[in-house]
């Protein structure tokens, strides 16, 4: 049977180690849930792991936050949408923003419902997704300032998300100007610079940000341990917490290279194997997991031995050299899954998911040597200051 098994002890271990940099640099974080898709026995080991503040891009996933036993302050990571603003409302304490018309619309919403919505403004710094021009930052908080169900928490940027900018120092400090720059202008404060992801955690653990970057949304660094920008496991962090594990199908001593004539006529993309000299020949197990289920290309075989030789939908083919571990049908074959691997396996309904150990083990556990201590952001904020602003403005 396939299945995909979370490690709730490596994640428990990685939320502390995680929280004890950010602790250091004097700033606190959100936990990142998106790639776990809503589901409910991980939801609850964070939270018994003392989580306090996560961030998703779905409102469905939110949702599945809310319906923790314990009060979970969410972030809504995706810039709004206008049919999507009662549900983010209604189920997100902060919202990621970028254009006025959303945030007008977020107003009137936030009216509605009777709440103060708060928001943080998204500068574009090189990555080129989601944020303002830094020319229109003034123009845009002169008129956002003037909506009275609206808190600026403060602003933003997003690194290494879409074009792989590689997060730097330089842009740490412009990001620590803009913010000066506004609180001058507008006489009015902007308590967080939301400025790190998994990318500038190796500049978090080795004290290289500046204090102004007050504020990190972590994901993968938790769940797979992983540097981003070195591409390779992040010392100090746990990469074992998530597993694959497929069945084999089929086990065969054949050629390792194709044989007759070939052309592009596979519906996915070719895999860069090794080059075989003509004629050899080894064992290749037929594996059940496909591109239907994942991104082929992002798992790692746990057996460096082992090469991924190509997918199609369902089936995948690995070469499994002289069989050392003697495969079999039925045996199983354990992968580490890239990000990208894990989000499509996670949002898919073909693969089984699992905890281990079960939520109530891990509860027990817990019981005996405490948790994180990692309250809401919102926690440290002086809120009543900026609803005071706000409403003054109105």
């Amino acid at each position: 049977m396939n299945r995909l098994v979370i490690d709730l002890e490596a994640l428990h271990h990685n939320i502390r180690t995680v929280d004890k940099w950010v602790i250091d640099h004097g700033a606190s974080w959100s936990l990142v849930t998106k790639a776990m898709c809503g589901f409910p026995d991980v939801l609850r080991g964070l939270e018994l792991s003392g989580v306090r503040s996560m961030a998703d891009s779905r409102l469905s996933n939110l949702e599945a936050i809310r319906d923790l036993a314990e009060p979970i302050e969410t972030w809504y990571l995706r810039l709004p949408h206008m049919p999507a603003l009662e549900k983010v409302v209604r189920l997100a304490d902060v919202s990621l923003n970028t254009e006025f018309e959303i945030i007008e619309a977020l107003n009137r919403e936030a009216g509605r419902q009777g709440k103060i919505h708060r928001i943080i403004i998204m500068i574009e710094l090189g990555d080129l997704r989601e944020g303002v021009l830094p020319g229109s930052l003034v123009p845009l908080y002169e008129r956002v300032f003037d909506l009275p169900n609206i808190d600026v928490l403060g602003i933003g940027s997003n690194l290494g998300c879409l074009s792989g900018t590689v997060p730097s120092l330089e842009q740490f400090s412009q990001l620590a100007m803009f913010r000066e720059l506004l609180q001058l202008k507008f006489d009015r404060p902007l308590p967080l610079i939301s400025g790190g992801t998994s990318a500038v955690i190796p500049m978090l653990r080795d004290g290289q940000l500046p204090k102004e970057i007050n504020h990190f949304r972590v994901g993968e660094s938790v769940f797979l341990g992983t540097d981003l920008v070195h591409g390779d496991s992040l010392a100090g962090l746990r990469d074992d917490a998530i597993t694959l594990e497929v069945e084999v199908v089929e086990v065969k001593e054949k050629s390792l290279s194709p044989q007759g004539e070939t052309t592009d006529m596979t519906p996915f993309e070719d895999f860069a194997a090794t080059t075989h000299e003509p004629g050899s020949r080894g064992y290749r197990a037929v594996i059940t997991i496909g591109q239907l289920d994942t991104e082929v290309r992002g798992l790692r075989p746990l057996n460096p031995a082992y090469e991924i030789a190509g997918a199609s939908s369902d089936l995948t083919v690995v070469h499994v050299g002289d069989n050392p571990d003697d495969l079999a049908p039925g045996s199983i074959i354990k992968f580490r899954p890239s990000y990208g691997a894990l989000v499509r396996l996670m949002a898919g309904k073909y693969i089984d998911k699992f905890v281990t150990p079960t939520v109530a083990e891990f509860r027990a556990s817990l019981a005996a040597r405490g948790t994180v201590d990692m309250p809401p952001v919102l926690d440290d904020l002086d809120l009543a200051s900026l609803e005071g602003e706000a409403g003054a403005e109105g």
